[in-house]
């Protein structure tokens, strides 16, 4: 059983990491174990699952690329149709695996999310979820402090898109790899939060610690820039008609 996990985690990535995504294991027992019975996965607690990351280099590797080839007639959110794209070729080439797929723009009929991302980057060791209980000295009094994951290679700069779920798989002997608490001091950890929560447009939440890569200047531009004006942006607007391969 831990090869053939070990195998198909290789057959994923071997689909998912040219393309500037990244994929972290975990099994749902831990996912279950720190939230609320209202949002655990409704899966066995040895069942395997990867959350999926995109890095500063899927803009160029997979997004762009994806908007060139995959012309469509009706374009709701690209970055979304791009990652669904990319992990529907996933579920084909696991043709012969039970797959489930969560994305996180996705809600329950009760406007629930499908599933808490951070949660799931935390658990899986991917990136280190901040939150207040974080702060020791709490300065915030009665405001309202969303958290916010931080990847050590890449900080803010990532985001969390999705989960694979594997219902046919258990992985009891799975080991689980602690995130990287790599945000290390408490006026750090209050930084980031009073950033993240109050001067998010700047992005300056996401520079808290030194970065292997960041999303590019046009990438940047493409994200600050209103929806209904990024593919323009791109040089792509007017050229989106169907194809019927999609």
């Amino acid at each position: 059983m831990e090869n053939r996990v070990a195998h198909l985690e290789k057959r994923i990535r071997g689909n998912l990491e040219r393309l500037g995504f990244e994929l972290h294991s975990f099994k749902v027992e831990w996912y279950n174990a720190v939230l609320p019975s209202a949002f655990h996965l409704p899966y066995s607690e040895n069942t395997l699952a990867f959350v999926v990351l995109s890095i500063p280099a899927m803009f160029d590797k997979a997004f762009k690329p994806f908007l060139k080839n995959q012309l469509l007639e009706k374009i709701h959110d690209p970055v979304d149709q791009c990652v669904f794209h990319h992990l529907s070729l996933v579920r084909e080439n696991l043709a012969d695996l039970r797959v489930n797929i969560m994305y996180d723009y996705e809600m329950l009929p009760n406007r629930k999310p499908r599933f808490l991302a951070q949660t799931a980057a935390h658990v899986s060791g991917a990136a280190y979820y901040y939150q207040r209980k974080d702060v020791q000295q709490d300065p915030w009094g009665e405001k309202k402090i969303y958290g916010v994951c931080i990847h050590p290679c890449y900080g803010g700069w990532f985001a969390i898109r999705a989960l694979l779920i594997f219902p046919d798989v258990e992985a009891p002997f799975l080991q689980q790899n602690l995130p990287v608490d790599c945000v290390r001091t408490e006026g750090e950890k209050i930084e980031l939060l009073d950033k993240f929560n109050f001067h998010w447009q700047d992005w300056s939440y996401r520079d808290i610690i030194e970065v292997k890569e960041k999303y590019s200047e046009e990438q940047k531009m493409y994200f600050a820039t209103p929806p209904a004006e990024r593919l323009k942006l791109l040089g792509l607007q007017g050229g989106l008609k169907r194809n019927t391969m999609y």
